[in-house]
């Protein structure tokens, strides 16, 4: 049975597990070093004061995980979220990222929220440390490119570039409601 549902910091031990590849054998992630379980869990402690953070499980097994965040953080920008999504290394290419953002999208479209990007890391050519394969499925999900930045992240040894992509979910409006909390 597969499942999506609201993390809880109870999570975070598994969650890290997920991420801990990434920081180490890849450049999905930028970051150098895995953080520690206290810092992971704060993170996710304070993501959770207002945007969502789902986990996708099969059988009880947490398989992925996605949260939102702020674009930018000024009082303008509350319409717009960034998106984060990890699967774990063996879970890739049955449905789950997809799953998972559905159901974000969902969520953030019941708060208010009108324009979705992801910053995804983006090689010149695919190597044993970043693919397309991340731009790509966004794409696949609506998601445009609207900026590339070149050779902004240094890992492995090698400069990556760093795209931002953009999905447009809501109508804007000259009095916007303003965005709510999650869980609403």
């Amino acid at each position: 049975m597969i499942t999506v549902r609201n993390v809880t910091v109870d999570d975070a031990g598994r969650i890290l597990e997920i991420y801990d590849h990434y920081v180490k054998n890849t450049v999905i992630s930028f970051e150098w070093k895995t953080p520690s379980l206290d810092e992971f869990r704060k993170r996710i402690e304070k993501t959770m004061l207002r945007y969502p953070y789902l986990v996708v499980e099969e059988d009880g097994g947490i398989q992925g995980y996605s949260y939102a965040g702020p674009f930018v953080g000024r009082a303008a920008y509350d319409w717009c979220c960034e998106l984060t999504i990890y699967l774990d290394k063996n879970a890739l290419k049955r449905g789950f990222g997809r799953m998972l953002y559905g159901a974000m999208e969902e969520a953030l479209r019941k708060m208010g929220v009108l324009n979705l990007y992801a910053c995804i890391g983006y090689p010149d050519k695919d190597d044993e440390y970043l693919t397309t394969n991340s731009a790509d499925f966004h794409e696949h999900l609506g998601f445009r490119k609207v900026g590339e930045f070149h050779s902004c992240g240094h890992k492995f040894g090698r400069w990556y570039n760093m795209i931002w992509m953009e999905k447009i979910i809501g109508e804007y409006k000259s009095d916007q409601p303003p965005v709510t909390n999650y869980p609403y």
